[in-house]
């Protein structure tokens, strides 16, 4: 049936009401309800943290006993089994409820259809697929996972008009001004994960976590600091200094270790198949017996596989990313990375096609053609060979220039 002007005012508000918890839900998706009788909203609820009841929920409770022969819009399929809360669609079948509007059908293979079957099969009408690309860009990371067990990864870059992210010395705080840090800050408390590293922790003392102070008001007026997480930092220590650092970390003047948030540290293992996992038991494969008897809770070092490339990059022999991303998602449910660090990882990350989006800070700065690039890419010679990318947002941030591209494919 075609979806009128109030079901769109209604998912509207339902994918407004979904935002809230885009800080606070993952690993779970961003979901909003509401529930209406007769064109008046009866009830509304956000899912908000992983473990609390889900946005249906919320919005059952406030219906009450007028959800019955009332319609819900859900921006996902309400779930149909047993996790940490009962299912939602059992919820709504028992409020008796009449219609059902969703925006997208659940990509979580436990879901996928079955919360709709089961609203079918109880006699409730269920339609799908209003405003249904809004719902998925509200959840492009918890969808890649669910899609192909890989998370959905972006690539943050910053340089000079020029293209340059540092002088020759090394210097570079700081190249874009305060505005677009606390952007930054915004995008680094969306994610899941902030991947780096060891070099760009000690080379910029870079703690990577979500600093409250910094956040712009637009943020820090709505969430109270102890409702945002911190995302977990993985940090690529090839050279083991940091691992090493850690039997010190009491006395360590690196923000990395004196700021909020849990860190696992990579560390590599040459020669071994590729097609093996990449990371092993955190719970038995710490660096080694010392250091872990030195590591808490918060820090842990595990280890990664390194693989022979062919590509226009400096460093034949990489981390193994793809299986890394993988095992991330499916070990510790991250939905959404964050890359943060310097050229050599940035190439990496852009040469392997596991760049998803970049985000793009130009500074209003010219810093002179002995600086470091933005990449590390070489080999190039002809159009033909150049990443093509499609600009997706380009807007000033303060006195900076933010742009939003995907990497097209050839």
């Amino acid at each position: 049936m075609p979806f009128s002007d109030f079901d769109h005012q209604m998912m509207s508000q339902a994918l407004t009401l979904a935002k809230q918890g885009v800080f606070t839900t993952a690993p779970n998706p961003n979901v909003g309800c509401v529930i209406t009788l007769e064109d008046k909203v009866i009830g509304e609820g956000a899912h908000l943290k992983a473990g609390q009841p889900h946005a249906e929920v919320h919005a059952l409770k406030q219906a009450s006993e007028q959800a019955k022969g009332a319609t819900a819009y859900v921006t996902l399929e309400p779930c149909s089994h047993f996790g940490r809360t009962p299912p939602c669609a059992e919820a709504l079948i028992k409020a008796q409820v009449s219609r059902v509007v969703c925006a997208m059908q659940d990509p979580n293979p436990q879901v996928a259809g079955r919360g709709i079957k089961m609203l079918r099969d109880a006699g409730i009408q269920v339609d799908v697929g209003l405003l249904e690309a809004d719902a998925v860009a509200l959840n492009r990371g918890f969808i890649k996972r669910m899609q192909t067990g890989m998370p959905f990864v972006q690539l943050k870059l910053a340089a000079s008009l020029d293209g340059k992210t540092a002088f020759k010395n090394g210097e570079s705080k700081w190249i874009t001004g305060p505005q677009a840090r606390q952007d930054v800050q915004v995008f680094r408390a969306k994610a899941g994960a902030i991947l780096s590293t060891s070099k760009t922790v000690l080379d910029d003392n870079a703690s990577l976590n979500v600093r409250w102070d910094d956040l712009p008001a637009s943020v820090s007026q709505v969430y109270e600091q102890s409702s945002l997480r911190q995302p977990l930092r993985v940090i690529l220590d090839r050279s083991d200094k940091l691992i090493e650092n850690t039997a010190l970390r009491a006395k360590s003047n690196l923000n990395l270790f004196k700021s909020s948030g849990d860190i696992l540290l990579i560390k590599a293992i040459d020669n071994v198949p590729t097609d093996s996992r990449p990371v092993e038991s955190t719970s038995v494969n710490r660096a080694s017996a010392e250091s872990a008897a030195l590591i808490d809770d918060s820090v842990v070092s595990v280890q990664a596989r390194l693989k022979q490339v062919q590509l226009n990059h400096a460093q034949p022999v990489q981390f193994d990313l793809s299986l890394l991303l993988k095992q991330l998602a499916d070990e510790h449910n991250i939905n959404h990375i964050w890359v943060e660090a310097g050229a050599t990882l940035a190439t990496s990350f852009i040469e392997q096609g596991l760049v998803d989006e970049l985000i793009v800070y130009l500074a209003p700065k010219l810093m002179g053609t002995d600086g470091r690039g933005l990449t590390q890419i070489t080999g190039l010679e002809s159009m033909q060979q150049a990443i093509d990318l499609t600009i997706k947002d380009c807007r000033m941030v303060g006195d900076d220039i933010r742009l939003i591209a995907t990497l097209n494919s050839k």
